[in-house]
């Protein structure tokens, strides 16, 4: 028996959806918001049923029908902090979603996934949300009693590596220690002891190293003054610190790849700025193997950032170290292998394309399927190898590489 699992993952500016088939996708797809969009609902909370439409249609538009679920899962909200695992969305889930400590589009994961899931009559879950909290005891406390150190990070996304780097390499992710840092808009970088996150940077509320929109940790003294200098309201201090902080502060930008442009056209201060962020986050995982005591199996490196051989190039550079080339030659020779394999399976595939084409242009007693190009005949004669060799293709990088678009 096959179970059919519809994903909801709500984000700032985008609602994804896939649908799974067991372990394999059958459907993926971004729905994409405009600010008029966003800007047009006075909370987060006001854009559930919208959202949930949104969700629903696109499904219907592409014929697939909710009553075959088996169940329904949700991106994870900021509810209390919980352990990582999966969760049933029942009613006390339900109302801490609805009354989240903070508004952020995932709260409306679970929610969705509830409705559509009792709509359907089977059960709605959320997964790792970024409020898991496995700390250490003497990990959460600060300087001050009032401000304790909290666990939002980067959960499911850094669990999911994790538990992807044991099964790649034959162990159990509850018998490793690794360092894992998720580098997109936010930075979190996070020590994980034997299927447990004892510590953790939280790129929410403004700690650790600074990343594209998000200030990092700040020194407090001038943080005060800057409170208390009426410049800011609290909500333009919030918003400067997670949304316009970090890169986009100091250069105008969230775009490394651009920053990297302007490296090459010898802008100093954007060099040294990328550079800053490197090393913060070199030093924060430095911090965390000690917090591991140096027992380290791996060093795991996700998110937009790190999947970018110019990016990572840069950072070999910008640190002095070679020691990220490993991972550089690693992109590189996989990179290799899949261009042969999609290079020597797309050759043979083609041939099906173009025999099936010729096929039916004999059925239709025609030579050509039409005149467009002079002495090449139309269109589909010039890509009927494509009609076999673009699905392939697509599945190769879906259900060998992984990478669902």
């Amino acid at each position: 028996m096959s179970y059919i699992i519809l994903a909801i993952n709500p984000g700032s500016t985008s609602t994804k959806i896939a649908v799974y088939e067991d372990t394999q996708p059958v459907l993926s797809l971004a729905i994409n918001h405009s600010a008029a969009e966003i800007a047009a609902f006075a909370t987060i909370g006001d854009q559930f049923e919208w959202r949930k439409d949104l969700v629903l249609e696109s499904l219907r538009k592409r014929g697939f029908d909710i009553g075959t679920l088996s169940a329904v899962i949700g991106r994870g909200g900021l509810v209390h902090p919980v352990e990582g695992g999966v969760y049933e969305v029942n009613d006390a889930l339900h109302d801490d979603l609805l009354h989240a400590r903070r508004q952020h589009a995932s709260n409306l994961g679970g929610l969705i996934a509830q409705e559509i899931a009792a709509e359907v009559g089977v059960k709605a879950y959320i997964a790792d949300p970024v409020v898991v909290d496995e700390m250490i005891p003497y990990a959460r406390i600060s300087g001050l009693p009032q401000l304790p150190r909290e666990s939002v990070f980067h959960a499911l996304n850094q669990k999911a590596i994790a538990r992807r780097y044991a099964r790649e390499t034959g162990r159990k992710y509850e018998e490793l220690n690794l360092i894992v840092s998720h580098m997109g808009g936010g930075i979190t970088v996070s020590a994980h002891r034997q299927g447990r996150v004892i510590d953790t940077s939280n790129a929410l509320n403004g700690a650790g190293p600074f990343s594209p929109e998000r200030a990092g940790t700040l020194p407090p003294g001038p943080l005060i003054d800057l409170c208390f200098s009426g410049e800011y309201t609290r909500e333009e201090l919030q918003k400067l610190i997670n949304g316009r902080g970090g890169l986009l502060a100091h250069l105008g930008t969230t775009s490394v790849p651009e920053i990297l442009r302007r490296i090459d056209n010898n802008d100093l201060q954007a060099m040294l700025v990328l550079r800053a962020m490197c090393y913060n986050v070199a030093k924060e995982i430095g911090a965390m193997a000690i917090a591991l005591k140096g027992k380290a199996d791996a060093i795991l490196l996700t998110g937009g950032i790190a999947h970018n051989i110019s990016q990572i190039t840069a950072a070999m550079v910008l640190l002095q170290t070679a020691a990220l080339g490993w991972y550089l030659l690693l992109l590189w020779f996989t990179g290799l292998l899949s261009g042969a394999v999609i290079g020597v399976l797309g050759g043979i595939v083609s041939q099906f394309g173009d025999l099936t084409a010729s096929i039916f242009k004999r059925k239709m007693g025609i030579k050509d399927y039409g005149h467009l190009i002079p002495g090449h005949g139309g269109i589909l004669d010039r890509f009927d190898s494509v009609l076999f060799t673009g699905p392939m293709v697509y599945y190769y990088i879906v259900l060998v590489i992984g990478y669902m678009p």
